[in-house]
């Protein structure tokens, strides 16, 4: 869990073990105010996980702020649990950034007209995603509710439910509170972290834990200021621990894949497809190609749902994204073996590969087997720059690649037997859907708008309306992502 707050801190445009460092604090906050070890227990994971649900309303979020989610973010960060006047000085100026000024004039009256009802969906999104991926990954009911109230006010003005006092989940009142506090502590000392606990208590948070912050800032704010915070929280869990057996981590490695999915309509189910293409070359290999794009959330939604070409600056970050899913993996002595083949998942044998450059002696066999397989999965999606490849056009090309040297000869003909040979689904459909439900639901999840599917699909964009809520109701889901991730945890994609 420590591994995938890594992720979640590249999701949000912080550094690297942000959360980890916010869980250090929040742990201090929770001494002071005498919780329980399972009350602690529950703090500790609501921290390193608050930001789960990052990658659920990525997509819509990128589209209203003019396309940089991840830089929007980090201009949040400071403000998420401040006034309007606070956020409206903080992000305004980040709407739309680099945009022509018409653009950006269009932009800011949106989230000037709308942007409370975008926050409170976006929330919805990323608190139901959350809430969801930790019930998958076993972790106790008090983290999920801890989760699902991550972004509520003590007053009642947070999202979505607006919940206030008690009826917020203690943890999640803690972790507001020690978030807040461990960005403001870098960007302004200690002066902005007592003056946002002053300013904050009785609005966004908790009276008693904006004390207990106040009361003791030097201290609660040097937990946080150790040499190695990864060391140092893997040291403070609270007991009981949740321990995860290896008969499950292959399970947990699928909630890691549809994490980071969910970053972008079109790559939903991307992970779990390059998985299935090298199941047959080992369990090492297929846990690689689960994780293998963790660091994709380490690059906006401006560049991965971008329908044009790439400018070279672009493509620099897109190159980088290979590298953070090493370094993430590697932290964790229970992932380090998959680090090395998921880092070189964009290598090619004649040096012409990402981000090392490596060449056809320094790639082992198995990120061969992955190199390829996460090619043929890309090809045969759907990008916002082109269509879907056929598999027949799409295995043309994986051939020539090892015609010309870029991919291994073997890797490649190993994932096209694979690919030929996937079993054909059957034709009941889950949840009581539909054939007609299943197609709206494959367009939605493809980030199509509702007037969009109701112009594929030449029917009005009431009656796609009536199918989305029937789709949502029968699956248990208020939001695209939930529908999404139903959709890629039933395999209903292809």
């Amino acid at each position: 869990m420590a591994a995938l707050s890594l992720a979640t801190d590249l999701g949000m445009g912080q550094p690297l073990e942000q959360a980890l460092r916010t869980c250090l604090i929040a742990i201090e906050l929770s001494g002071r105010l005498g919780l329980s070890n399972e009350q602690t227990s529950e703090v500790f994971y609501v921290a390193l996980l608050r930001f789960l649900g990052c990658t659920a309303d990525a997509h819509e979020f990128a589209a209203f702020v003019g396309g940089d989610d991840i830089g929007v973010r980090k201009a949040i960060a400071p403000v998420l649990g401040g006034s309007s006047q606070e956020f409206a000085r903080q992000v305004m100026p980040q709407i739309g950034a680099g945009r022509n000024p018409l653009k950006r004039a269009q932009l800011i009256a949106g989230m000037m007209a709308g942007g409370r009802k975008q926050g409170s969906d976006g929330v919805r999104a990323h608190c139901e995603m959350g809430e969801r991926l930790a019930a998958r990954l076993g972790l106790p009911s008090g983290v999920r509710k801890g989760l699902d109230d991550a972004f509520e006010h003590w007053n009642g003005a947070g999202f979505p439910k607006g919940s206030s006092r008690d009826g917020i989940h203690i943890a999640a009142r803690i972790v507001f509170v020690a978030r807040d506090a461990e960005v403001l502590h870098r960007q302004g000392g200690l002066d902005a972290v007592r003056a946002a606990a002053k300013g904050r208590s009785g609005a966004a948070y908790d009276p008693s834990i904006a004390h207990a912050l106040l009361d003791g800032a030097d201290q609660v704010i040097g937990a946080a200021e150790v040499t190695s915070p990864w060391e140092e929280v893997l040291q403070r869990e609270p007991q009981p621990y949740p321990w995860i057996p290896e008969s499950r981590l292959d399970s947990v490695l699928e909630t890691f894949a549809d994490f980071v999915d969910l970053k972008s309509p079109w790559v939903a189910g991307h992970s779990r497809g390059v998985a299935e293409l090298v199941a047959h070359a080992g369990v090492v290999v297929r846990r690689s190609a689960l994780v293998h794009d963790l660091g994709r959330l380490s690059v906006p939604n401006s560049i991965w749902d971008k329908s044009s070409r790439l400018t070279d600056g672009e493509w620099e970050r897109v190159r980088l994204h290979p590298y953070y899913s090493e370094r993430i993996l590697f932290r964790s002595p229970a992932l380090n073996a998959l680090a090395g083949f998921a880092g070189m998942h964009h290598e090619r044998l004649d040096g012409s590969g990402y981000h090392r450059g490596s060449k056809r002696a320094e790639i082992p066999r198995e990120a061969r087997f992955l190199a390829a397989a996460d090619a043929f999965q890309a090809m045969t999606q759907p990008r916002a720059f082109r269509a879907a490849l056929s598999p027949a056009s799409a295995a043309a090309q994986l051939e020539a690649g090892a015609r010309e040297g870029k991919l291994d000869a073997e890797a490649v003909q190993s994932v096209l037997d694979t690919a030929g040979h996937k079993a054909r689904r059957s034709a009941y459909w889950p949840a009581g859907l539909s054939e007609r439900e299943v197609e709206v639901l494959r367009l939605l999840c493809r980030g199509g708008a509702k007037k969009e599917v109701a112009a594929l699909m030449t029917i009005s964009p009431s009656t796609v309306d009536h199918h989305v809520r029937h789709i949502y109701e029968k699956v248990g889901v208020s939001t695209r992502a939930g529908a999404t991730l139903f959709a890629v945890e039933n395999d209903l994609l292809r």
